[in-house]
């Protein structure tokens, strides 16, 4: 997937540039019909014009947004699967394969939980 060749060229550190494009090409490949995108120059993808996941890249992590509503909903498998995580993002080391099951879940929730929403972000 090319779509996200300018975000990535600029991640200096091979490794996270691999990972990163790996994870974000699994997006594209598994859930065709999410639109990528990129905001406040990140990658993300959408779907009906609302957000369902986003990525970001730290010094030793990939940071992984599916919004707060998918952090509360899914904080106890991260802690299950050994993965740190805040209110807003979940971090998977770039020293660790990335948990992609885990990644659908987040996905396939947001799908689900925003069929209906006309909004970019969940209103509160």
């Amino acid at each position: 997937m090319d779509f996200f060749n300018e975000i990535l060229t600029k991640i200096e550190n091979e490794q996270h540039r691999v990972y990163t494009k790996d994870v974000l090409d699994w997006v594209h490949t598994n859930y065709p019909t999410l639109e990528p995108r990129i905001g406040w120059n990140q990658p993300m993808f959408t779907h009906h014009g609302t957000f369902i996941i986003g990525f970001s890249v730290a010094k030793k992590h990939l940071a992984v947004t599916p919004e707060q509503a998918g952090i509360t909903y899914f904080a106890k498998e991260f802690e299950r699967a050994g993965l740190s995580y805040s209110n807003m993002i979940v971090r998977y080391p770039f020293n660790n394969p990335a948990n992609l099951e885990l990644l659908g879940k987040m996905i396939e929730y947001n799908l689900e939980d925003k069929k209906d929403c006309n909004s970019f972000w969940r209103k509160p």
